[in-house]
């Protein structure tokens, strides 16, 4: 998709009829088994209606987005640790930092949910404390291994991809991070900062001598083994019977505004991380790289009251780089994965949203299961085209070594956000990698990379090559995308 043609109109414009798409299973038109007899009707934003409750929303996904939120501002503070030692703002004592990290991992709403927000936006946001966004929700009860149903496999003993400290389950392994990056805190804070493989002081707290970016390590990773784990094995998934999209939609939720199926769907959407505008979105702007002033930055006051929404103006994580991947995809091979994705969740909740208060049928259950497979995929899809990308980044690193140009941190970072985007692809029970695959990758990936001075790095170099076309070969992605993302 070019950066600036709008999604909407471009992807469906044989379909478009106003602010909404007149969709059959097959295509554009009717058909009699799409759950009412006539065309269903898919609106252009993720927006529905209570069948319950006349003019109010049935969408929910406030939990999701508290998730999000909680990884944005530890992310934030990790980030602000160099310059708060650096200036002898902060001393910390042994366990201090790590204390830290869990207020965001084990987050309690009952001591810290009036506490602010770190999140900022301009305009600023609607939700100002945690307890805005919604009360007891962490993200250490929700990473692979902790929900007590619907994952696919048991994390503490089939987790694979990390063979060093804390490659038990992913708990560990962010529990692992989170110690070492304790550690190089209190080291640094006495006057005792790691040294980078020239001899010379690191220059943040969270880069290990070995080359490891921890802020990165622990963002990807969270993202994947949290929301894409529990997006893609637990709410958008159909193995277990009244669980996933096999949840009841006959009957109110509660005395929510939705049925079940229809909130786990939002659940799932909601970890995907898009505004409900998403589809409104240039490319540029969803990726936060430009376009409109007004949604430039990757967000946009859609319903003009002044402030931001987090549950439903702002693009997180998973969405932003789907855009990225498109906006960098080659000319020759435009990949759509953003598009791809927002329809395939716009869809499903419409195929929902047409058949409340109704079993499915088995047409609208396997169109439903289409539509899943769709905007997992996509979403798998650009979480492994960014593998790819920064495959990419690590070489033109290493490209460097003994020139001016190499930087020790950049090297760090873009090996960290691979290996952390990597090691979450196990966590789709429909995903294209296999097991053997999967391992392969990681044995080629490593642990850590290879670092100037260090034997093997041309060894390593053709490693990465091979991961290069590992990837391209599960995900079917073109030779030109492989080369330019």
């Amino acid at each position: 998709m070019g950066t600036q043609v709008w999604r909407r109109a471009r992807a469906t414009a044989s379909c478009a009829v106003g602010l909404v798409l007149i969709v059959a299973v097959g295509g554009c038109g009717d058909d009699d088994d799409d759950g009412g007899g006539d065309s269903l009707v898919v609106p252009a934003t993720y927006s529905f209606e209570s069948a319950f409750d006349a003019g109010q929303s049935s969408v929910s996904y406030n939990g999701q987005t508290m998730r999000q939120v909680l990884i944005e501002d530890m992310v934030s503070f990790i980030s602000s640790l160099t310059e708060a030692i650096d200036s002898g703002r902060l001393s910390p004592a042994p366990g201090e930092i790590t204390d830290a990290l869990n207020y965001y991992f084990e987050f309690d709403s009952d001591t810290s949910g009036g506490d602010p927000i770190d999140l900022s936006t301009s305009p600023p946001l609607l939700q100002v404390v945690y307890d805005d966004i919604s009360t007891d929700k962490d993200l250490v009860g929700k990473i692979a291994g902790n929900d007590a149903t619907g994952q696919h496999k048991d994390w503490s003993t089939e987790f694979r991809g990390w063979s060093d400290d804390g490659g038990e389950s992913p708990e560990s392994l962010v529990r692992a991070f989170f110690d070492e990056l304790d550690q190089l805190a209190v080291a640094r804070a006495d006057g005792e900062p790691g040294l980078d493989p020239n001899g010379v002081p690191i220059s943040a707290v969270y880069i290990t001598p070995s080359g490891r970016d921890l802020k990165q390590l622990i963002e990807k990773f969270l993202l994947m083994s949290v929301n894409y784990s529990q997006g893609t094995d637990d709410y958008l998934d159909n193995d277990l019977p009244d669980h996933g999209i096999n949840s009841n939609n006959l009957e109110r939720s509660g005395s929510n505004t939705y049925t079940s199926l229809e909130h786990v769907w939002d659940e799932g959407f909601g970890y995907f991380g898009a505004a409900r505008d998403y589809a409104d979105y240039t490319d540029d702007e969803a990726a936060g790289s430009g376009g409109r002033e007004e949604y430039a930055s990757g967000y946009h006051d859609s319903d003009g009251d002044g402030a931001i929404d987090l549950e439903s103006e702002i693009n997180f994580h998973a969405s932003v780089n789907a855009a990225k991947r498109d906006r960098g995809s080659s000319d020759e091979n435009p990949t759509d994965f953003s598009q791809d994705a927002i329809d395939g969740f716009l869809r499903g909740r419409a195929i929902i949203n047409s058949a409340v208060g109704e079993a499915l049928t088995e047409a609208q259950m396997a169109d439903l299961v289409q539509s899943r497979d769709q905007a997992v995929l996509a979403w798998e899809r650009a979480i492994a085209a960014t593998v790819v990308h920064y495959i990419n980044d690590t070489l033109a690193v290493m490209d460097e070594f003994g020139t001016a140009g190499y930087s020790f941190a950049d090297h760090a970072k873009v090996w960290s956000e691979m290996k952390g985007f990597a090691l979450g692809l196990q966590f789709n029970p429909h995903g294209r990698l296999n097991d053997s695959q999967f391992g392969t990758l990681h044995e080629l990936m490593r642990d850590a990379p290879v670092l100037p001075g260090e034997s093997g790095g041309e060894e390593y170099r053709q490693a990465l090559l091979q991961a290069r076309e590992l990837m391209g070969d599960a995900y079917g992605f073109a030779d030109s995308n492989l080369l330019v993302w």
